[in-house]
């Protein structure tokens, strides 16, 4: 596949090498224990979290200026060439099983239109579809890929969905619907045929170059199965249980975090508005619901210690400025009922967004034909030195960003080179978002 990403570029979008696996929920961490190449980790990553968005019901947030609720489901498109290892992501399918096995959720991607509805509706509107061949689900749309595309794409954006015929009229008014697919560049670009196409921005795209076999030397086993993804099943299965027992709760970026996203846009994101023009627009803009819904599925992951208050404490400046230590963030706080994001659970997040923005990217140019460059040159390692001295004595991070900007490093590495300065101790936080040289 010619079009596919070569070695060089595939290294610079690689995603959970940069995460800071602590921060990761145990189920998370867990699954990425299976992989044995950085690229199998971030299919994993991709795999887990879109599987478990299906099994978070009954926690939503509000985005945009009328307050539209939008809840956890992730759908996306692992995009690879034949025999690359994609297959891995299977493990997060028998990781959803579990809660199947108990609460129904899954449809067959060899459906068509009118069976995929009934499917959904049977299930109350939510539902979960996973193909390991994007083919299976194209060579269904080669008779109603329009309706198809309209559907999915009301489904991403919980907007209902209606059928009419002869014999009965029905409408599921808020879908929630997850799916993961994994297939070729031709099985992608049957299911988003245009970067015009609306599809393409509610679409999580991860491109995988040539991987290495999986080695299931690795992998803890019993009776030949890896006993991982039915123990993360388990848990997701608490998960599930404990958030179905109530009603409909509301999660919520902190203040700060919101600013921080939207900082996020303007800077790094308009650099790739630049660099592909104005139809890559939609994808950016949309990039923030996904990196809310992820942060989210990291919440609900945490499991009772974070879901299960039922004064869940609204986050004081104590919390992030550090000085409380986290059983007591957790168990202190007010009658609110909001569930807030803590901060390592955003900052994964935005790391995660920040890196599928530029897979989608890669797919946009692979659909577009252009040859722009992805991502700008990378620096050279003493640029970090230039950053640094150019920073004054006490900074806050939207000072850091300014000033990389300026130098033409993206947000995402001047963010990491500052987390750097930190560790090595060249710097000192403040309180939240504030740092300061040490001399």
């Amino acid at each position: 596949m010619e079009k596919i990403l070569s070695s060089e570029e595939q290294a610079n979008l690689r995603i959970v090498e940069h995460l800071n696996m602590s921060n990761l929920p145990p189920i998370v961490r867990n699954m990425l224990s299976l992989a044995s190449t950085p690229e199998e980790q971030d299919i994993l990553l991709m795999a887990t979290l879109t599987g478990a968005s299906a099994c978070i019901p009954n926690l939503y947030f509000r985005y945009g200026p009328t307050g539209k609720r939008y809840y956890a489901n992730l759908q996306a498109f692992i995009l690879a060439a034949s025999a690359s290892g994609k297959g891995i992501a299977n493990q997060a399918l028998e990781m959803v099983r579990v809660v199947d096995e108990q609460y129904p959720m899954l449809i067959a991607g060899d459906s068509t239109l009118a069976a995929w509805y009934k499917a959904l509706e049977e299930r109350g509107g939510c539902g979960y579809i996973h193909e390991s061949e994007g083919s299976v689900i194209t060579d269904i749309w080669k008779t109603a890929a329009a309706n198809y595309n309209t559907a999915l794409r009301k489904a991403a954006e919980h907007e209902a969905i209606s059928r009419n015929r002869c014999t009965d009229a029905s409408e599921i008014k808020c879908p929630k619907m997850s799916m993961l697919l994994t297939g070729t560049f031709n099985q992608y670009r049957a299911l988003v045929p245009s970067v015009e196409n609306g599809y393409f921005s509610r679409l999580l795209t991860l491109v995988i170059r040539e991987t290495h076999p999986f080695d299931k030397r690795y992998v803890s086993t019993i009776g030949g199965q890896s006993a991982v993804p039915q123990q993360a099943g388990r848990e997701l299965l608490r998960v599930y249980e404990q958030l179905a027992r109530g009603g409909e709760r509301e999660w919520s970026l902190t203040e700060e975090q919101k600013t921080r996203l939207g900082e996020h846009l303007e800077t790094e994101y308009g650099t790739l508005i630049g660099l592909l023009g104005d139809n890559f627009h939609s994808a950016v803009v949309r990039m923030a619901v996904q990196i809310e819904r992820i942060a989210l599925i990291l919440t609900a992951l945490r499991g009772d210690s974070i879901l299960m208050s039922r004064a869940h404490n609204k986050i004081e400046p104590e919390y992030n400025s550090g000085l409380m230590d986290k059983e007591s963030r957790i168990t202190s706080g007010t009658t609110d009922e909001t569930i807030y994001c803590q901060d390592e659970d955003y900052q994964t997040a935005e790391m995660i967004g920040n890196k599928l923005l530029l897979h989608m990217a890669a797919a946009y140019r692979m659909i577009d034909g252009e040859s722009q460059e992805l991502v700008p040159e990378i620096k050279p390692l003493d640029q970090r030195k230039v950053l640094f001295e150019q920073l004054p004595e006490e900074y806050a991070h939207k000072e850091l960003v300014a000033e990389a900007k300026a130098q033409g490093v993206s947000q995402a590495t001047a963010t990491r080179w500052n987390e750097r300065w930190l560790e090595q101790g060249d710097i000192k936080k403040i309180k939240y978002g504030i740092y300061k040289k040490v001399v």
